[in-house]
């Protein structure tokens, strides 16, 4: 059965205008681990999850590939990390949280119906959200300071799929670019601590290993 994976990140003493160079360091350490370098969209939540949000932006999806219109130009969408933080921490308050989503790419095992089934890269939109510390009764204390919400864990562990050499290839390689993204984030904000976890409570690393065949 499918999980939800998140990652926690705290900081020591953190300040409260120090939020968005925390932000923006998780932010930008996306494009160099199989993600994208521009923010899709920015949410501020007042209080609570059960409030309204006080901003929405959508800055779209960055576009790759092919050609745009007069000149041959190529429409770029989302939003710089830096901009986009600064845009949604312009409403800075200790009882606000701050959620940005960007682009992850990871493989996939894609088998329509009537097709051959392949592998493929695909993209994700990935939840990054900063906290102030009042926000939803200290949330942070248990979430981090930070908390990248990755979404559904079954790109790393494909419990669907016959795991023969190939699949388990191209699952192995998703779980190095976590591992991979989890270490950059970590040390381009400085993070002190750190966990990965599952809503559910279940060990990722055992399930994979146990997906893996390392265990009897």
């Amino acid at each position: 059965m499918s999980d939800t994976l998140y990652l926690s990140l705290w900081y020591p003493n953190l300040r409260l205008d120090e939020l968005a160079g925390k932000l923006t360091a998780v932010l930008g350490a996306f494009a160099a681990n199989g993600g994208e370098d521009r923010v899709y969209s920015a949410t501020v939540w007042p209080v609570s999850w059960s409030e309204t949000p006080v901003l929405q932006q959508v800055y779209g999806r960055r576009v790759s590939g092919g050609s745009g219109g007069a000149g041959g130009a190529v429409p770029i969408l989302g939003a710089e990390p830096r901009l986009a933080v600064e845009e949604a921490l312009e409403l800075l308050h200790d009882d606000y949280a701050y959620e940005f989503q960007i682009g992850w790419s990871l493989w996939e095992f894609d088998a329509p119906s009537n097709l051959v089934a392949r592998w493929v890269r695909a993209p994700r939109l990935v939840r990054v959200t900063g906290y102030g510390p009042l926000f939803d009764d200290g949330a942070y204390e248990a979430d981090g300071h930070i908390r990248v919400d990755f979404g559904t864990d079954a790109p790393f562990l494909e419990e669907g799929v016959e795991l023969d050499s190939v699949a388990a290839r191209h699952v192995e390689e998703n779980v190095r670019q976590l591992v991979e993204l989890t270490s950059a984030v970590e040390k381009a904000s400085g993070a002190t601590a750190r966990l990965l976890w599952s809503e559910l409570g279940e060990s990722l690393a055992q399930r994979l290993a146990a997906r893996l065949g390392v265990f009897n």
